[in-house]
């Protein structure tokens, strides 16, 4: 009979390790999200008021931030005056965050404090 629970207790450990082991696959198979955003402040006082609601928006949605406006140098072309990059955990959620409704009710606001260009691209595979 203790043989008996031994090969039971070996079976369920092994079903748990391999359930781990596929989920974690699974996460790694789903590459990264990056939205970039090219900025041109057209209203500074506007900005200050519209940035902490979009980080708000962004945070909630699943977003975190990898650059908010630090220095940007251009190797080829002109280098755009402001940039943020987003990181999500996928395109789906990347795309979801920006056709929330929380993201529609602040459009009026940031087309007054800025003017924007932005896009989204997947990361490579894990």
């Amino acid at each position: 009979m203790k043989t008996g629970y031994t090969v039971a207790l070996s079976m369920l450990a092994g079903i748990a390790v391999g359930a781990i082991a596929i989920q974690g696959l699974h996460a790694q198979s789903t590459p990264k999200a990056y939205v970039v955003t090219e900025v041109e402040v057209l209203d500074q006082d506007a900005q200050n008021a519209y940035l902490p609601k979009v980080t708000e928006v962004i945070k909630s949605s699943g977003g975190t931030f990898l650059a908010r406006g630090g220095t940007t140098v251009a190797f080829e072309g002109e280098a755009p005056k402001r940039v943020t990059i987003a990181v999500y955990d996928s395109l789906a959620k990347a795309q979801a965050s920006r056709s929330s409704p929380a993201w529609s009710a602040l459009r009026a606001e940031r087309n007054k404090a800025i003017k924007a260009r932005s896009y989204v691209t997947e990361g490579l595979p894990n």
